[in-house]
């Protein structure tokens, strides 16, 4: 993971080729009136003040405008490749990369216009852009947890800076099925920053607390099924391969098909 620095990154990166390929990138699909929503550096810039340098852009956008992003990019001369089609595709410049990102690694976050009717709006690098919404980012990032990639600091981030302009209901409810991975983010936040407790509201806590009580007296009905390939998906492969679970993350509990899963786990040595 990149170093994290003090300024943003758009103002950081300055006149150089790379910049020059994520501005005309974002002018292409803005004059085109591609729906799309800027992530990455520089959402975590705007909401929080945190600024990470990398190479890549990375834009939102819904499975269905995959494809009309691809050929306008490709059209304008950029080397372009669906990587993961459940969830990634990439558009390459020299050294310098645009993610296209229409779910989640997972499956489980998969972009839909609820995105889009809670963004933010913004200018990056010249072009009238919208954010993606704190919600559907704090959503995304709170499934990572890899051995070499953990989001939870962003994700207390992004909570210590706007726990206040939260829609807290919104954000339950996107996490559907899956509640419990925000509460441990929540208790967490809690731990990392004590004086901080009360801004998380008492009515979701209790809420989510309430919800794992009545679990514990309600038998499973799911016991050989293991969900932490969403949170990881090289750590609970033993889980698949020698315990006999099963995989939450396909269909029809999940969003994924066995192909899919079986790439995006061929790839867990190479970079996404």
């Amino acid at each position: 993971m990149a170093a994290t620095e003090t300024l943003n990154p758009a103002q950081e990166l300055g006149d150089t080729s790379a910049n020059r390929f994520y501005a005309h990138t974002l002018a292409i699909l803005e004059q085109a009136g591609v729906p799309f929503l800027v992530v990455g550096a520089y959402a975590l810039h705007r909401y929080t003040g945190i600024s990470r340098f990398t190479k890549d852009l990375d834009i939102f956008t819904l499975p269905s405008d995959r494809d009309r992003i691809l050929d306008l990019l490709d059209a304008a001369g950029y080397r372009t490749e669906i990587r993961f089609a459940h969830w990634l595709a990439k558009v390459c410049h020299d050294d310098a990369f645009v993610d296209v990102i229409y779910s989640s690694g997972n499956g489980v976050a998969q972009v839909d216009e609820r995105w889009f009717e809670h963004a933010v709006a913004d200018v990056v690098l010249g072009s009238a852009v919208q954010l993606v919404p704190p919600e559907e980012m704090i959503w995304s990032k709170s499934f990572i947890m890899e051995r070499e990639r953990y989001d939870k600091a962003d994700v207390a981030h992004l909570i210590r800076a706007l726990a206040e302009k939260l829609d807290w209901y919104r954000l339950v409810d996107r996490f559907g099925p899956n509640w419990r991975v925000l509460l441990v983010h929540l208790v967490l936040f809690g731990f990392i920053y004590p004086g901080e407790r009360a801004r998380v509201p008492g009515s979701i806590i209790d809420g989510l607390i309430a919800r794992a009580e009545a679990e514990v007296c309600t038998p499973s009905k799911d016991e050989r099924i293991c969900r932490g390939t969403f949170l990881s998906r090289e750590q609970f492969l033993v889980d698949l391969e020698r315990w006999g679970y099963r995989d939450a993350r396909l269909r029809p509990m999940g969003a994924m098909t066995r192909e899919d899963a079986a790439r995006w786990t061929a790839a867990i040595h190479d970079k996404a």
